[in-house]
């Protein structure tokens, strides 16, 4: 029985593992300010806020990706610190600190399991 529990845990434990592989992944390509990267992260459709930018839902994955490479570039934004994060069933809450050039940025990301991959459902940067 104790055998049985122990593989039954590390089964589980491995299932983890792999469910949240993709996590740091997109936790680099924010410390590493690399929009592209976290754009790969985006799901087909998406809501995104941007600072002094009324929200926008549903908006295209290659469309919010151009947006957040320009605000990327525009605020100069070079790193990020992660703050919080939940996971309740197949959803995701990321929160955090983007440093732009002059200021920082409150960050939150909504991301969902699909397929067994992260995809980032809501961006919102103020």
């Amino acid at each position: 029985m104790k055998h049985l529990l122990l593989i039954l845990g590390l089964g589980i434990g491995l299932m983890s593992f792999t469910y949240q592989s993709d996590v740091p992944e997109i936790i680099n390509a924010l410390k590493s300010a690399n929009a592209e990267a976290v754009s790969g992260y985006f799901d087909s459709y998406l809501d995104l806020t941007l600072p002094g930018k009324e929200e926008v839902k549903n908006i295209g994955k290659n469309q919010a990706g151009i947006a957040l490479k320009q605000f990327f570039s525009d605020a100069g934004v070079h790193s990020f610190d992660l703050t919080s994060q939940r996971e309740a069933g197949t959803t995701m809450y990321m929160a955090g600190k983007l440093n732009g050039r002059s200021r920082s940025y409150n960050v939150t990301l909504l991301l969902r399991n699909k397929e067994g991959r992260h995809q980032i459902i809501s961006i919102r940067i103020n």
